[in-house]
């Protein structure tokens, strides 16, 4: 079967959630499927991008996009009742250019990333999956409270616009899947559990224990310019940190992840280190007896968490992340609501090493047996290929 994966991100490297998630199924399916890759790209393109994922496809196409234009997409959008997200990434010669390659390799099936790239397909005739990932509007809506006045009638007409936008695509699409049972449930469509539960994996054969010297007590990671990471660095460093200090002033944080923005590098402190871009983030995971995960925003599962686990590693993060991970609280990972809940776990989890390492154990085996690529990326195939049966939820 030929597939078109149509995405927003050149799938590789895998610094970001929704690439490192294509950059999986494209190289599952691959060995079943051909595969013609058409991802649109801002800025730079990686070195490595096009050989590595030409190993998976037989055809990479790469179109990119300038500032300028995204400049003028976001100005067209507020004016034709587009989400900014979708407008961000939509025009009508990159569209004419998609439809050119559709036209010219004649798949037998369309796999279409997240509702920004939606726009480009939805009208065309042929079999189509939509990957949601993510609930982008009740993202939009968490944000909402901690943003300032001049922002908030922006977000609310975003936030109502994706709404419309996340509906609208259940209908226009064959399969749709989404990243966990929580966020299907918001998504704003009366059939949506339709929508087969499709997560994400983690790869053990190169996320596994390492023995390293514990140089740090805390690691948060990811990628440092996404505000729910922003808005979490904020948090531990502000207002949990504080409360750790009273009791362990030696104590030390690693945030380490790509573009950290300047709300981020101004948590730098002798306490707090600011890494940005790590070349192998085992290496922050392995150096840290504890890792923290405070999200506050944001919708979708954590990779950070199932990365951190399948190493061996004791976690701590909020009921959000953990209503799409659901690992059991007290026993997997341990779970805090407050600043205080979160301060009292880490000095529970320094001070008790065999607690720590029970959690790290108990959490390790459950992501050996809950988060599988291989496994999730089946599901995807039993959708294409026509033999999943719908009437069996995701």
């Amino acid at each position: 079967m030929k597939l078109f994966f149509l995405l927003p991100r050149v799938p590789y490297p895998t610094e970001k959630g929704d690439k490192l998630r294509a950059f999986h199924q494209i190289a599952h399916l691959a060995k079943k499927h051909e595969i013609i890759i058409c991802a649109l790209n801002e800025g730079v393109l990686h070195e490595d991008a096009i050989p590595v994922l030409s190993k998976y496809a037989t055809a990479v196409h790469i179109i990119p996009i300038s500032k300028s234009t995204i400049f003028s997409n976001i100005i067209r959008a507020l004016f034709t009742g587009k989400p900014l997200q979708v407008g961000y990434y939509y025009n009508k010669s990159t569209e004419k250019i998609i439809h050119g390659l559709i036209d010219k390799y004649k798949p037998d099936h369309i796999f279409c990333q997240l509702i920004r790239m939606a726009e480009y397909v939805k009208d065309l005739p042929l079999p189509k999956t939509l990957d949601y990932q993510d609930v982008f509007s009740k993202g939009v809506e968490r944000r909402l409270a901690s943003s300032s006045i001049f922002l908030r009638p922006f977000l609310k007409l975003e936030y109502q616009r994706m709404l419309d936008s996340e509906r609208m695509a259940f209908d226009r699409f064959d399969n749709k899947i989404i990243i966990s049972y929580p966020d299907r449930e918001l998504i704003p469509h009366p059939d949506r559990e339709k929508i087969v539960v499709v997560a994400n994996g983690v790869d053990t054969t190169f996320f596994h224990p390492l023995e390293r010297d514990k140089e740090y007590d805390l690691v948060f990671t990811g990628n440092m310019s996404y505000p729910p990471n922003i808005h979490s660095c904020e948090f531990l460093v502000n207002k949990i940190l504080p409360l750790v200090l009273e009791k362990k002033p030696g104590l030390n944080v690693l945030v380490a992840g790509a573009n950290p923005t300047m709300r981020v590098q101004v948590l730098r402190s002798p306490q707090v280190e600011i890494s940005g871009w790590v070349p192998d983030m085992r290496e922050a995971y392995a150096q840290a007896k504890i890792f923290i995960a405070p999200m506050q925003l944001g919708t979708g599962l954590q990779n950070k968490l199932l990365e951190a686990m399948a190493m061996k590693i004791p976690c701590i993060t909020s009921p959000l992340a953990n209503q799409a991970l659901n690992a059991l609280p007290g026993e997997e990972i341990l779970i805090g609501d407050t600043p205080r809940d979160y301060a009292d776990h880490i000095i529970m989890l320094l001070e008790n090493p065999l607690l720590a390492n029970s959690i790290a154990e108990k959490g390790y085996q459950f992501i050996l047996k809950k988060y599988s690529w291989e496994a999730e990326t089946a599901k995807i195939e039993a959708l294409i290929t026509g033999s999943w049966s719908h009437g069996v939820t995701g």
